[in-house]
């Protein structure tokens, strides 16, 4: 691979340098070679910097896969901004919570994606007097109560933007336009140490953290993920995982601007355009959770499709049969199958490699990737053999510098002699191979998303009536895991199910929101007042069944 770069603008200098002419994106009609897609980022970040962008500023994109995102976050970083990346499923109240927090300055939208208008969306958020916070003032500007937010970019992903709605709001094009008009410009003074992005991921209290990454963290946990899917510039990365995801980001383009490889970005997944560009874009890398596998597997046409370039899959986020494994390299001609294990703090911290057994990759998430160190302990901070349950720690220098202006958080997700605490349940074997068993913290994961529960307590627990609520995750076939709520209530009409879950979908993105809402008499408690969440997940298909 040699020298890394130390930060993310050197490095597309560096891919365009090595990989000239090479395409780095190939999108619907949009294709981008390497050189190519360093002119757009260069064009781009001066347009930010125009319009007031500095070192340490916060930038964030709000819209699904599509070039557009490579460009914004490419060029964010030349400018020196620090990146700030939205769930594409967020309702208005999330997002501005998220952009609040983190000053944002520019904001990166598609100009209408599946229906939704994503400016709208926080607009309306802000006439909200329930989710209001007190302390905002209203300032002029593109969104009221987000003084810091001084642009919006409207991106045409679902065709041609109609142009600029108001204040502060311009287009895709047109702030291209006024980065071609501007004298080319050196990148910011960047190191390995400069901060690069802040992902948020729900905590125990439910309200979302954001982990704090540098620029040499970045680059090095996709340089550990390259490394051992043996990554090459043959190949061709279908990214299926969001890019405001640390998979689909840091593990997904990031890996392939860093190898000289093709992105191929997914807008929404669809089975039958999956399997067209597989075909048509010679895919080499596919990852995806079980039952992307599963579907293409079943699919009753697919052997019009030439799938015989496919290479690598990458997969996981629910149980992977050996039976799966065998029919993926058997009938979809995958030579590796890879499972990992990781989080938003360290992004990859165990990963298999592409010569293991079925039985392992089936079984475990793989050993310690390059500069982790992963241990097994109880509470008490013993450390546990092989085989043992307990909490699974990391040590390392990939893991984030810290939670978004929350000391105390930060302070807590570490042991005495520093190890961070993942809050994930696990065991290792002889061969330092990690098997996940259980979620300390009571995550559970739909689709590939992680859930927290207490988020979602906290929606149940504002709508009236609802005294006393518990959220656990139920199997499901198809997304792994969704919601099933347990709800006391002290009124008559009790609230309906279906009433809950629409205040859920006012409050919350979809994939968060519970798919069952029962009503019951108690739950089981502790000692201590605390609801047994295990007690409740062994009593679920009982209280289900009574309530029909």
């Amino acid at each position: 691979m040699g020298q890394l770069p130390d930060n993310l603008p050197a490095l597309i200098e560096q891919s365009a340098a090595r990989f000239g002419k090479r395409p780095a994106i190939v999108d619907g009609s949009t294709t981008l070679s390497y050189e190519q897609l360093a002119a757009r980022v260069r064009q781009l970040s001066r347009a930010l910097v125009s319009e007031g962008v500095r070192a340490g500023d916060r930038v964030s994109i709000w819209s699904p896969n599509t070039f557009h995102w490579v460009i914004a976050a490419l060029a964010a970083h030349r400018a020196g901004a620090i990146l700030v990346p939205l769930n594409t499923r967020f309702t208005g109240p999330e997002a501005r919570d998220i952009l609040s927090r983190s000053a944002v300055r520019v904001l990166f939208v598609p100009d209408g994606f599946l229906g939704r208008d994503f400016l709208e969306l926080l607009r309306e958020s802000c006439s909200d007097t329930a989710t209001a916070d007190p302390d905002e003032t209203t300032a002029p500007g593109p969104v009221p109560r987000l003084p810091e937010l001084h642009l919006v970019v409207k991106i045409p992903v679902e065709g041609p933007s109609e142009g600029p709605p108001g204040q502060g709001v311009t287009t895709w094009h047109e702030i291209l336009r006024r980065g071609e008009d501007l004298p080319d410009s050196d990148a910011a003074p960047l190191n390995g140490d400069s901060l690069c992005d802040i992902l948020f991921t729900s905590g125990t209290t439910g309200r979302p953290k954001g982990a704090v990454s540098t620029h040499r963290q970045t680059i090095a946990v996709a340089a550990s993920w390259a490394d051992c899917a043996e990554v090459t510039e043959r190949d061709v990365y279908l990214i299926i995982n969001p890019f405001f995801h640390s998979f689909g980001y840091k593990a997904g383009w990031l890996v392939a601007l860093l190898m000289g490889a093709t992105i191929v970005p997914v807008l929404k997944f669809d089975l039958d355009s999956t399997l067209e560009t597989i075909a048509r874009e010679r895919v080499t890398i596919l990852p995806g959770p079980p039952t992307v596998f599963y579907s293409l597997l079943a699919h009753p046409r697919r052997d019009e499709y030439d799938m015989s370039s496919l290479r690598i899959a990458v997969t996981g986020s629910a149980p992977v049969p050996v039976a799966l494994i065998e029919r993926m390299r058997r009938e979809l001609s995958f030579e590796t199958i890879l499972t990992a294990y990781g989080l938003s703090e360290a992004v990859v911290v165990t990963m298999c490699r592409p010569d293991d057994t079925p039985e392992t990759i089936s079984q475990t998430s793989g050993c310690a990737v390059t500069d982790f160190e992963v241990r097994i302990a109880d509470e008490s901070g013993r450390v546990l053999g092989p085989g043992e349950d307990g909490e699974i720690q990391l040590r390392g220098p990939n893991i984030m510098v810290g939670y978004l202006d929350d000391p105390a958080a930060t302070a807590a997700a570490y042991t005495d002699d520093q190890w961070f605490r993942s809050g994930d349940i696990g065991h290792m074997d002889e061969r330092g191979y990690v098997t996940i068993t259980d979620r300390l913290k009571d995550m559970f994961t739909t689709g590939g998303f992680n859930v927290y529960p207490a988020e979602v307590e906290d929606a149940i627990l504002s709508f009236d009536g609802i005294i006393e609520c518990a959220v656990i995750g139920s199997p499901d076939d198809r997304l792994g895991e969704v919601g099933l709520a347990f709800v006391r209530t002290n009124r008559e009409p009790a609230p309906t199910e279906q009433q809950i879950i629409d205040h859920c979908r006012t409050r919350l993105a979809n994939f968060k929101v519970p798919r069952r809402v029962v009503r019951v008499e108690d739950l089981p408690h502790s000692a201590a007042g605390k609801v047994l969440k295990r007690e409740l997940r062994e009593s679920a298909p009982v209280l289900v069944s009574q309530a029909g």
